[in-house]
Parts: structure tokens; C-alpha cells; sequence
């Protein structure tokens, strides 16, 4: 009995060497390092300013319950994430489809370089920043759903998502040898991954779930504006993480997404406090965040491969696209995405995945590919394909999971909870406990 333990222990230590071999054909530069650990500490910090700017953005007897959707993800994804979720995202390719399995439990993912991924950083530096990814893109879901969707069920269905439609679409995308990476989709930090495939969660939940009882019967408006702009103020500080960072290396590129990310998100902000003065009389605070939002989005795809004055025409053109999706389609078609997440992310990650096949040039990045203004219509069809691919993938799948949760429990709090609130019914407290909870 003895023989066949000691026999098994080496197989598995020949097993855990021969995967950090895999993981040790690199040599580590600590400046890179050292930049993307701080990427990947600015992308965390965009959580808890989702969490702030999701909370400012519901209604007062929500607030804790919005928030807490975002916050629970800190804990259920990243367990989900080390245990398989990486592995199925960024393990060897298995059929261009998925990683496999041979990550699971962060094994050999450790301290030497991967250079199928990053060759001059930690690899298991590169798995905790592609973390911080992992746990935003359903964390942007919570906001369409917001003050209907009973809590237990968000968590069931974030774990579900994660592991059937993020994990794979990261590998179809970002894996080596992934399907849409081979067929030539450039997508620099998440425009599918992140922002589609999320949008068109968020649409197809509050589709299966069905309005808020007081929509369209009383304008229903943010509870504090403040609290929103703080957390618009953080997203846009840890959008330079997500951004820059997905060079994965302290070089031109970081910089030049940096500047893209920034031009992008001023251009939308302007953009949109324009079209609202004109259109209502008067510009908000409100508006001016959400522009500033919406052209972080959009820039996110192309960040990497387009140049400072291609960044301010997508941040230009964003905000009137989504302007037009939230204050009129939305309405005409009688979806109810209580905080917009479908209008902000999905809109406008669609126009910035379709610009990224306009704009990209390899004179700002020679890993990327010319678009259509610089001689490659193809790209732009490329691009189209990679946008169909998530809306199909993403749409069916969030569907078939929300149907067969919904087989085992309730998706959504009765009318009663609803009317009394979210963090009273779900959690037994309040944000405001001295105050109207109106």
C-alpha cells in the first residue's frame, strides 16, 4: 500500500512540475510587474465604486441591496475564479474553445512568467488581474435588475454566468488559440468580454423578469446623486487600470491607452452635457457621470489600438448613440433596465467594438490590425462577427439559466417586498434607518 502512495505522490509532483514548467519560459521584469499589480489594484477599486455608483443610482429602500449585489461577487467569483474559472478561461487550449481543466485550484499557476499570456510577469500576477475582470462584468448585470431580483437567485445565476458564458467567451477572445482571437477580433480590454456580454445579460434578465411594479407610473429618480458621482469618480480612476494594464506591461501601449481612456471619457462627458442642454434646457450632474461612463466604455475595446483623435470621435459619437438608446428606445420597447446597464455597457461597448474595426491602426499597435480607415475593411466585419457571437452566446445562455433556476426557486420577491424595499425584505436593514424610506 505503501509503494502505490509514494507512487501517486510522484506522478502529482511530476504533474505540479511539469505545469510550472509550463508557466516558467519567461524571466520576469519588475518594472511590468510592478505596473500591473498596480493595474490590477485600480480595476479592484472600480468594485466598490460600481457598488457606490449602482447604490446612488437606486431607489433609497434599495440601496444596500444594490450595493450588496456587487459586493457578494468579491467573494462568490473570485472563489469561482481560482477554483475553475481561470482554467476554463486561460488554461491550454482545448478545440479553440476552452481552457481545460488542468489549472483548476490555481494549480502551477505561480510566480514565474506564462509567455502564452505575459511573458515578463508573475503568472499568477496575470490570473489575479484577469480577476478583477471577472468579478466586475456580472457585477454591471445587478444594475438592470436592481429592486426586483430576490438575492439568492442573483447569487445562483452570477456563479452559473460566470462559469457557462465569461469563462469561455474570455478563452474565445483572450485564450491562446481561442476561436474569435484566431479569427482576428480585437477586443484590447473587454468590449465583448466585459460590456456586450454583460449588456445583453442585463437586457435578457429584466425581460425574463418583468418590470418594476412602479414603472412608467411614477418618474422613479436617483436617491443621491453625490454618492453616484463618487463612485463614477472611482470607475473612472480604476478605468486606467483596466485599460492601461491589459498591455500587460509597462510600455507604449499602457500609455497610449491610458491617454485613449481619458480622451474618450471627456469627449463622452462633453458630448453629452451638450445634448442634454439642448434637448432639456439644462445640463445635470447625472447626465455629465453617465457620459463620462459611456465613454469609458466604448474606448474600452479599441484603447490599445487607435489613436488619441480616433479616442475622442468614439467618445463623441457614444454619447448621443446612448443618449437615444436610454432616454427613448428604451421606453418605446418597454424593457426595464433600472440603471441602465444594457444602455451604457451593451450600447455603447457595440458602437466601440464596431469603431475599434473602424480606427485600429498598427502604427499604434503592430500586434493589432489596420480598420477600415486605414485600409482594411475586413476588420469591421471581423468585428460585426465578434459582436453577433456574444449577443448569441450571452443572450440564449443567460435565458436557459434564469429558466432553469427559476424551475428551483422564485427569481423574483413578491409584490409586497418589492413595494417595502429591497434592503428591509433581503437583508433586514437599512441604509438610511433614521430617514422616509421613500
Amino acid at each position: 500500500m505503501s509503494k502505490r502512495i509514494y507512487a501517486l505522490l510522484g506522478i502529482a509532483a511530476i504533474f505540479s512540475l511539469s505545469m510550472n514548467a509550463m508557466a516558467s519560459d519567461g524571466k520576469i521584469d519588475t518594472g511590468d510587474t510592478a505596473f500591473v499589480f498596480m493595474a490590477a489594484v485600480l480595476v479592484f477599486v472600480m468594485i466598490p465604486g460600481l457598488a457606490l455608483f449602482y447604490g446612488g443610482l437606486s431607489q433609497k429602500k434599495n440601496t444596500l441591496n444594490t450595493m450588496m449585489m456587487t459586493l457578494i461577487l468579491m467573494s462568490v467569483v473570485v472563489l469561482q475564479w481560482i477554483i475553475v474559472g481561470f482554467s476554463i478561461a486561460f488554461g491550454p487550449d482545448h478545440s479553440h474553445l476552452f481552457g481545460g481543466f488542468s489549472l483548476v485550484g490555481f494549480n502551477g499557476v505561480g510566480a514565474m512568467p506564462n509567455t502564452a499570456y505575459a511573458g515578463t510577469i508573475p503568472f499568477a500576477l496575470f490570473a489575479m488581474y484577469q480577476l478583477m475582470f471577472a468579478v466586475i462584468t456580472p457585477a454591471l448585470i445587478s444594475g438592470a435588475v436592481s429592486g426586483r431580483m430576490r438575492f439568492s437567485a442573483f447569487i445562483i445565476f452570477t456563479l452559473l454566468w460566470a462559469l457557462l458564458v465569461y469563462d469561455p467567451l474570455a478563452h474565445w477572445v483572450w485564450g491562446a488559440n481561442g476561436w474569435l482571437r484566431n479569427l482576428g477580433v480585437l477586443d484590447f480590454a473587454g468590449g465583448l468580454v466585459v460590456h456586450i456580454s454583460s449588456g445583453i445579460a442585463a437586457l435578457v434578465a429584466v425581460i425574463v423578469l418583468g418590470k418594476r411594479r412602479d414603472f412608467k407610473l411614477r418618474n422613479i429618480l436617483p436617491h443621491n446623486i453625490p454618492l453616484s458621482l463618487i463612485g463614477a469618480g472611482l470607475l473612472w480612476f480604476g478605468w486606467f487600470g483596466f485599460n492601461a494594464g491589459s498591455a500587460l506591461g509597462a510600455n507604449g501601449i499602457a500609455i497610449n491607452a491610458f491617454v485613449a481612456t481619458d480622451a474618450s471619457a471627456a469627449a463622452a462627458l462633453l458630448s453629452w452635457v451638450v445634448i442634454e442642454w439642448v434637448h432639456q434646457g439644462k445640463p445635470t450632474m447625472m447626465g455629465a457621470a453617465t457620459g463620462a461612463i459611456v465613454g469609458l466604455a466604448a474606448i474600452t475595446p479599441a484603447a490599445g489600438y487607435v489613436n488619441v483623435m480616433c479616442a475622442i470621435i468614439i467618445g463623441l459619437l457614444v454619447s448621443p448613440i446612448c443618449y437615444l438608446f436610454i432616454g427613448h428606445v428604451k421606453y418605446k420597447l418597454g424593457y426595464d433596465d433600472a440603471l441602465d446597464a444594457f444602455g451604457c455597457h451593451g450600447v455603447g461597448c457595440i458602437w466601440g467594438v464596431l469603431a475599434t474595426g473602424l480606427f485600429a491602426s498598427k502604427a499604434v499597435n503592430p500586434a493589432g490590425a489596420n480598420g477600415l480607415f486605414f485600409g482594411n475593411p475586413a476588420q469591421l466585419g471581423i468585428q460585426a462577427i465578434g459582436i453577433v457571437v456574444t449577443i448569441a452566446l450571452s443572450g440564449v445562455l443567460t435565458f436557459v439559466i434564469l429558466k432553469v433556476i427559476s424551475l428551483f426557486i422564485k427569481l423574483r420577491v413578491s409584490s409586497e417586498d418589492e413595494e417595502r424595499g429591497m434592503d428591509i425584505t433581503q437583508h433586514g436593514e437599512m441604509a438610511y434607518p433614521d430617514a422616509s424610506n421613500e
